[in-house]
C-alpha cells in the first residue's frame, strides 16, 4: 500500500471505539491497539507534535497498512485486543509467555460432573479453575479434594439412561468410601450437585463455607445415630481445618483480593500473583512477559491484568498492585463486568499489605535473576541492556567491555582513583585496579581523573593489552573533558567515552554541549548507574583505608622509642587498623625489639 493510501485510511478512520491493526509491507500484523476514538488514536502516531520513544519511532517506520475493527464499547475493544494479541503475537506488543501448557482443574457440566486436570479451555459450559503455574500445588489441591469429597473418578458418560439401566458396575472407590456410587443411582443428582458446589467453593478459597458444610453433615449423621458416616465427615472436617491452618492469615476483613507485583529487568518482566481468599493466602502464581523493554511499567501492568484475568475467568473484589496500569478506570469497568459486582484496583496502604507486596516483588526479582543467569551461561548471549546502551549512546560497537573511573579524596588529601571493569554487563573483579594520586596537589578532581586515565591506558598500550569498548567516567562535563584530553595525548581519542553525573544522572558525551537524560526505567541507565556506583564504592573503600592508615601512622609517630623499622613490623604483623587496635600489650611484645614498656605506650596511644 502506498503512503498516500495509508494517509487516506488514517484520515477516514472511524470515530467509534474499537481495535486497530498495523501491518508491515509484507502484510504481517506488527501491532494491535485499542481506542475509545479510533481516528484520534491512529492519527497521534503520525503527528509531528507528539514526542515518541524509540519503540514508537521504530513501529511507525514499519507501518505500511492499517485495519480497523469497530466495537460497541471501549470494554469490548479491550477484550477484542486481548484476543487479537494472543492470536497474532505482534512484534511490538507485550504478551505473556505462551501459557497453553499451564494446567487447569475442570468441573464438567453433566448429570454427575467429573473433576480432572486439563490444559485446554473450551467453551462447553464447564467450570475451569486456574491456571496453575505450579503443577505440584495443583496436584496437592486435587489430592485434598479427592480425600475430602466422595466424587467419581471414572470417565464414563453417566446420563439418566446409563444410571437407570445400571450399565456401569460399582468400582473399588465406592467400597473404600471414595465415591457415593452415582453410576448405580445410589446418590441423587441433587445431592451430588451440592458436593460439586462445595468443591467449587473450596477451589475459590471459600474454606469457611466448606467447613460449615462438613460440620452440619457430621452433626446430622450423629443425631441420626449414623456414627460411621459422622466419623467420615469428622475426618473431612479435621483434614480441611489442618489444610486451612497451614495458610498464612494476612487480613482480617475477609475480603477476596489478588495482589499483583511486576518487576522488570532488561527485556523480561515477571509478574507474581498472590491469591487471598477469606483473609488467607491460598495460592501464588508467577508469569513472565516478553517484549517489555521499550514499554512503560504502566503499560506492562495494563497488559498483564488484561491477559491474566481473561485466563482466570473471574476477578476478586479487590486487586492490589505495585504499579498503576495505564487505563485503570477502564480495567475496573471490565473486571466489574467479569465479576458481576464492583472491583477495586489500588496500591496497598496498610503495613501488612505493603509487607506482602514487598514479598511478592522479592519473589519476582529472584525469578528474573534466575532466568537471566541461565541466559548469561549461553555462549552467544548478549544482554539487552548492552544493545540498548549501544543505541542510546550511538556507539559503533557493542560495549561488551566497559571500564569505569572514579576519584575519592577529602579536601585533596588521601586522593585515590578507582577502575572497575564490566564484561557483558557483569563485574569482572579480577580486572579492578586502584591508584594513588601521585602528580596532583590540592583539590583538583579534573587533573586527578586525567592522571588516572593516562596511567591506565599508557600501560595498556605499552603492554598491548585489550582496550575497552566504552570508558565511563563518574562526573560531568569537566571530568569528561579531562579524561578525553588524556586519551588524545595517548592517540586514543577514538575510544568511546561517556560521563554520568551523580545528581540527576545526566549523561555527558564528547562533542555535545548539553547533557541528556535517559528514562528512569531504561535498561541502559540502570546498567550505567550500577557500574558508576560500583566504581564509587571501590574508590571510597580504598580512600578510607588509606585515610585510616594515615591517621594511625600519625598516632604511631608520637610514640617515643618507636622507629620506622618497628612501625613497619607492626603493619606486617597486624595488616589492618582494626587488628592493630584490637591487639593486647602481650601481642605487641611478640614483635622483635618491642618490650613491655614500649608495648604499653603503643596500646595507650591507640586507645586514647
Amino acid at each position: 500500500m502506498g503512503n498516500s493510501e495509508l494517509q487516506t485510511k488514517i484520515k477516514d478512520a472511524p470515530v467509534d471505539p474499537g481495535c486497530y491493526l498495523y501491518k508491515n509491507s509484507a502484510g504481517k500484523i506488527i501491532y494491535v491497539g485499542k481506542a475509545k476514538i479510533l481516528r484520534n488514536r491512529v492519527r497521534s502516531y503520525f503527528s509531528q507534535s507528539h514526542t515518541k520513544d524509540p519503540k514508537t519511532l521504530s513501529l511507525v517506520a514499519h507501518i505500511a497498512d492499517v485495519e480497523f475493527i469497530v466495537t460497541h464499547s471501549e470494554v469490548e475493544a479491550l477484550i477484542l485486543e486481548n484476543t487479537l494479541i494472543k492470536k497474532h503475537r505482534p512484534k511490538y506488543n507485550i504478551f505473556m509467555k505462551d501459557d497453553k501448557t499451564f494446567p487447569y482443574l475442570k468441573i464438567t457440566n453433566e448429570l454427575f460432573p467429573q473433576i480432572f486436570v486439563t490444559r485446554k479451555l473450551i467453551k462447553d459450559s464447564a467450570k475451569y479453575f486456574g491456571p496453575y503455574t505450579d503443577s505440584s500445588n495443583m496436584k496437592e489441591v486435587l489430592r485434598i479434594i479427592k480425600k475430602l469429597f466422595a466424587i467419581r473418578d471414572c470417565s464414563f458418560k453417566l446420563d439418566e439412561e446409563t444410571v437407570q439401566s445400571k450399565k456401569v458396575r460399582l468400582c473399588l472407590n465406592y467400597h473404600i468410601h471414595r465415591c457415593d456410587g452415582p453410576c448405580q443411582g445410589l446418590i441423587s443428582p441433587e445431592d451430588y450437585g451440592i458436593t460439586i458446589q462445595k468443591i467449587a467453593q473450596f477451589l475459590r478459597g471459600k474454606t469457611t463455607e466448606t467447613l460449615e458444610f462438613f460440620r452440619q453433615k457430621m452433626e446430622t449423621a450423629a443425631k441420626e445415630m449414623k456414627f460411621e458416616i459422622a466419623a467420615k465427615y469428622r475426618d473431612s472436617y479435621s483434614a480441611l481445618q489442618n489444610y486451612s491452618s497451614r495458610q498464612s492469615v494476612e487480613f482480617n476483613d475477609q475480603v477476596d483480593r489478588d495482589l499483583l507485583a511486576i518487576v522488570t529487568e532488561e527485556e523480561i518482566a515477571c509478574a507474581v500473583v498472590f491469591r487471598i481468599r477469606e483473609g488467607k493466602l491460598v495460592g501464588k502464581d508467577s508469569f513472565f512477559l516478553e517484549g517489555v523493554a521499550a514499554h512503560e511499567p504502566s503499560e506492562v501492568m495494563q497488559t498483564f491484568i488484561q491477559q491474566y484475568y481473561e485466563k482466570a475467568l473471574t476477578a476478586p473484589q479487590e486487586v492490589l498492585i505495585n504499579i498503576y496500569p495505564k487505563e485503570c478506570d477502564l480495567l475496573k469497568e471490565w473486571l466489574s463486568e467479569l465479576r458481576g459486582t464492583k472491583v477495586a484496583i489500588s496500591k496497598p496502604a496498610k503495613e501488612e499489605r505493603l509487607q506482602l507486596m514487598k514479598m511478592a516483588e522479592r519473589n519476582a526479582s529472584l525469578q528474573i535473576k534466575e532466568i537471566l543467569l541461565k541466559k548469561s551461561q549461553k555462549e552467544d548471549y548478549t544482554p539487552k541492556s548492552l544493545i540498548r546502551l549501544q543505541t542510546d549512546l550511538m556507539l559503533a560497537n557493542l560495549p561488551r567491555r566497559i571500564e569505569a573511573f572514579d576519584i575519592s579524596n577529602i579536601r585533596g588529601k588521601f586522593a585515590v582513583g578507582s577502575l572497575v571493569t564490566f564484561v557483558d554487563a557483569k563485574a569482572k573483579k579480577s580486572d579492578y585496579r586502584r591508584f594513588k594520586i601521585k602528580t596532583v596537589e590540592g583539590i583538583n578532581d579534573f587533573s586527578m581523573m586525567a592522571e588516572v586515565i593516562k596511567r591506565r591506558y599508557s600501560r595498556q598500550v605499552r603492554e598491548a593489552n585489550d582496550l575497552p569498548d566504552l570508558i565511563l567516567i563518574d562526573g560531568g562535563k569537566g571530568q569528561l573533558s579531562a579524561g578525553k584530553q588524556a586519551l588524545m595525548e595517548l592517540n586514543l581519542d577514538s575510544l568511546p567515552v561517556a560521563g554520568i553525573a551523580k545528581r540527576l544522572d545526566e549523561i555527558f558525551v564528547p562533542n555535545r554541549n548539553d547533557p541528556f537524560l535517559l528514562r528512569k526505567d531504561s535498561p541502559s541507565l540502570i546498567l550505567l548507574q550500577k557500574i558508576r556506583n560500583e566504581a564509587h564504592r571501590f574508590a571510597i573503600t580504598y580512600h578510607r583505608k588509606l585515610r585510616g592508615k594515615g591517621e594511625i601512622g600519625s598516632e604511631l609517630d608520637r610514640i617515643v622509642g618507636l622507629g620506622a623499622a618497628r612501625k613497619k613490623e607492626l603493619w606486617a604483623k597486624f595488616k589492618t587498623i582494626s587488628a592493630m587496635k584490637s591487639a593486647s600489650v602481650a601481642d605487641y611484645c611478640e614483635i622483635k625489639g618491642v618490650g613491655p614498656k614500649l608495648a604499653q605506650k603503643i596500646w595507650d596511644q591507640l586507645h586514647r
